[in-house]
């Protein structure tokens, strides 16, 4: 299964899903290209360091969406890579029907929550704010309702007296390490060879 990993930021993320893949813990999946819409992404230092090619790719004219020339250049750079899976990781733009569809049924993405809880941005600090005392994060299907595409897995995570802010994202981060390359992993075998 050919991966196609887009971020927006410093790329843990991706970075635990290629030391899954150096470590052989990918199952039948194999990175073969990250995109980020951020030119000093610190995910684009990825590509060098584990032979994955990386590429900055301009998702002008908007700020938080991918539409229109954007939307059309990532389609392309993207369709060429003849993905099994596109794996959002960090990348922070709404994706639009024609992005959905193009790559339908192949596109999942990490939030740093337990969804449906906390939506959108700052999941964490969200859940830390409301006083539950179990978060974590999921990893789901895309679809056109941000957040809210079919759950694919789970991990919790306990929020214990004395967490900070900064421990319990500590705390989401590694879970998220674990649970997005085990993903990836199941959804590489249970793919038609």
């Amino acid at each position: 299964m050919r991966v196609v990993i887009l971020g927006s930021g410093r790329g843990s993320n991706a970075e635990a899903i290629l030391l899954a893949q150096q470590a052989g813990r990918l199952g039948r999946a194999r990175v073969v290209q990250i995109f980020s819409d951020q030119p000093a992404a610190g995910i684009l230092a990825l590509g060098p360091r584990f032979g994955v090619p990386a590429a900055f790719l301009d998702p002008a004219p908007f700020k938080t969406k991918l539409e229109g020339e954007g939307e059309a250049r990532y389609l392309a750079a993207i369709g060429a890579c003849d993905p099994g899976l596109v794996v959002l990781a960090g990348f922070m733009r709404v994706l639009k029907p024609p992005f959905l569809a193009a790559f339908a049924g192949r596109i999942i993405n990490l939030h740093p929550s337990l969804l449906p809880n906390f939506p959108g941005l700052d999941a964490i600090g969200q859940a830390f704010r409301s006083g539950v005392k179990v978060t974590g994060c999921t990893v789901h299907r895309v679809t056109a309702e941000v957040d809210g595409g079919p759950i694919l897995d789970q991990a919790r995570v306990q929020i214990e007296v004395g967490d900070t802010l900064e421990s319990l994202a500590a705390k989401v981060h590694a879970a998220e390490h674990a649970l997005l390359p085990a993903v990836i992993a199941r959804l590489s075998l249970a793919a038609k060879a």
